[in-house]
């Protein structure tokens, strides 16, 4: 007797269905993309259950004829493809004419459907994967199809579905997406007859973001055209201090994926800005000719394969570096606290910056913004609009800082911060951390040709540390090399410093090192030789550059803010610390009522 058999249509359908039906969201998934294929302007989708019980997809599409309808339960029937040709090219979200026979395999399925300028509509029913009746009915343009009781007859599938919360939460996830990805189409979803999804037809991306997400000033649109390739949306700014991860929609051609490559090149976009480690908040749309994009990789069509995989990495990267570099520094706003009582003399109103105080008594600041001329406790002038005797920023190069307008420093405040003026209001900027990033850049763009200016020591300094450290300082010797640090074993779990790169100072450069010692200890095995690199240099850069409490000339501050604007991302610190606040004229009139 033969061990090799057939297996009967319905076990087939029902294995085939545990690829492509995976829980509820997966049926709205292939539902609202037959109905986006169709043509649909305006989708309805209704769960009961998180979709365990019920789930109801109404689109107002092309709809199917009486044999058409009847053909779409069958396997591998598809009106999108006809050809092997066909496949090197899919511009459909859907194609292999497996979703609807899966899922009526496994539920009480119910399709109504009826074709632009028909009389009437027909309707199918399937218990699971048994066709129960196909009849005339009446309906309306478009399509509705209803699946009860998903996995009923799979037991061992439905055990493995989460609560009713999970699962609404991956629906509404799911449709939200595919809003974002069609904005010229309506989107509703309700839940047990609650509305969670609401979103009328929007004239472009921007307005559909709105209507999802609201007001969201921490994102900055990316758009960029390069190789026959275009990419646009929306990503977090590099100075969010939001949530370490965030949300990551990606789209190819419209269509959802999650894709290696382009996460590749969204991680090192943010990598070459800053060395700390976040899975940032993306809202991306990639579109590629069809020619060059393999959608029949997946079973669940979730990814993608690219003919030039190198072209589109190198062009979301630089789409979403040059995004990056362009980014606005966060914005503070005023929030007025009245005074505990009233005094017959005037004082000054306390007000709250964005979560720290900042109290504008300039009596009390006299000392930070006394021009130098100025004798102690001498009274303090009217503010002019340009502090006398500060020097002006010059023009930035062609191409360098071209958006980062020009900063005038006018003082410090308690020596770590200086404040500088623009023609768009008033900066904050934290002068170690600005010119961390200075130093930072400048150390990298040496490096590309070759290494950093060394300086031996008279004594050389030996450092105890752990074992760890010292097994990571030395693995990373020829790095340290490129950097002026020259490192060896000294026995035992000892080093031997015997030179420092010229821009550190004795006592610098050996805090620099134990805390690349530390730094490096936790870099992974497999991190790659330019992400050490960059980590040695971050550190270094964040060792030589000014600190809190260090008094600076109205020279260096300008020099650093010049430098700054040159710098490709000037709104945070290697280290991923907001370097610049914002405090806008517009923000500034409001508060004294002139607008």
């Amino acid at each position: 007797m033969p061990r090799i058999r057939l297996l009967p249509p319905d076990l087939a359908n029902q294995i085939a269905a545990g690829e492509v039906v995976e829980r509820p969201a997966s049926v709205v998934k292939e539902l609202v993309e037959n109905a986006l294929d169709a043509g649909a302007r305006r989708i309805a989708v209704a769960i009961e259950f998180g979709g365990k019980k019920l789930i109801r997809v109404e689109d107002d599409g092309d709809g199917m004829s009486p044999e058409d309808a009847r053909l779409a339960i069958e396997r591998h029937a598809t009106s999108k493809i006809a050809t092997a040709e066909d496949l090197g090219g899919i511009r459909t979200l859907g194609f292999r004419g497996e979703a609807l026979p899966s899922i009526a395999s496994v539920s009480h399925f119910r399709l109504r459907t009826r074709a632009r300028d028909e009389v009437s509509g027909t309707e199918v029913r399937v218990n699971g994967g048994t066709v129960a009746s196909v009849r005339e009915a009446g309906a309306p343009e478009g399509t509705l199809v209803e699946v009860a009781d998903l996995f009923y007859n799979l037991p061992a599938r439905r055990k493995f579905l989460k609560s009713d919360a999970a699962e609404t939460t991956q629906v509404s996830r799911l449709v939200t997406q595919l809003a974002l990805g069609y904005p010229e189409v309506g989107f509703t979803l309700t839940s047990g007859g609650r509305p969670l999804v609401q979103c009328p037809p929007a004239a472009g991306l921007r307005d559909r973001f709105f209507q999802l997400y609201g007001e969201r000033p921490d994102l900055i649109e990316v758009r960029k055209e390069a190789g026959g390739l275009r990419v646009s949306g929306f990503v977090a700014a590099l100075g969010d201090q939001g949530p370490v991860r965030g949300p990551q929609n990606v789209f190819v051609n419209r269509r959802i994926v999650k894709d290696r490559t382009i996460g590749h090149a969204i991680s090192q976009a943010y990598a070459n800005a800053t060395i700390k480690e976040r899975s940032p908040e993306v809202h991306l749309f990639l579109e590629v000719p069809a020619t060059r994009v393999d959608v029949n990789v997946h079973p669940t069509k979730a990814e993608v394969r690219f003919l030039e995989q190198s072209l589109v990495h190198e062009v979301v990267r630089r789409a979403l570096a040059d995004a990056l570099g362009e980014g606005r520094a966060p914005e503070l706003q005023f929030r007025a606290v009245a005074p505990a009582s009233p005094e017959p003399a005037p004082r000054a109103l306390p007000n709250v910056l964005a979560g720290g105080t900042f109290t504008s008594r300039w009596a009390a600041a006299t000392s930070a913004f006394a021009r130098p001329d100025r004798a102690p406790g001498s009274p303090a002038p009217e503010a002019p609009a340009v502090v006398e005797g500060a020097p002006q920023a010059p023009a930035s190069p062609a191409g360098i800082g071209a958006d980062i307008r020009p900063m005038i420093p006018l003082g410090q405040f308690r020596d770590t911060f200086i404040i500088a003026i623009d023609d768009e209001g008033v900066s904050i900027v934290d002068q170690h951390v600005a010119h961390e990033r200075v130093l930072f850049e400048q150390v990298m763009e040496r490096l590309t040709a070759g290494r950093l200016e060394s300086q031996r020591m008279l004594e050389p300094v030996i450092l105890q540390m752990s074992a760890p450290q010292r097994q990571a300082l030395v693995a990373h010797a020829d790095d340290l090399d490129r950097f002026g640090f020259e490192v060896a074993e000294f026995g035992g779990d000892a080093l031997r410093l015997a030179a420092t790169p010229a821009l550190l100072d004795r006592a610098s450069a050996e805090a620099a090192l134990r805390a690349l010692a530390e730094d490096l200890e936790g870099l992974d095995r497999g991190a790659s030789v330019e992400e050490g690199l960059r980590r040695i240099a971050a550190t270094t850069a964040c060792h030589a550059a000014v600190k809190a409490n260090d008094p600076l000339t109205l020279e260096k501050m300008a020099y650093i803010l010049e430098e700054l604007r040159r710098t490709a991302y000037s709104s945070v610190c290697p280290h991923g610390r907001p370097v610049v606040l914002r405090l806008t004229r517009r923000e500034i009139e409001k508060n004294f009522q002139r607008i």
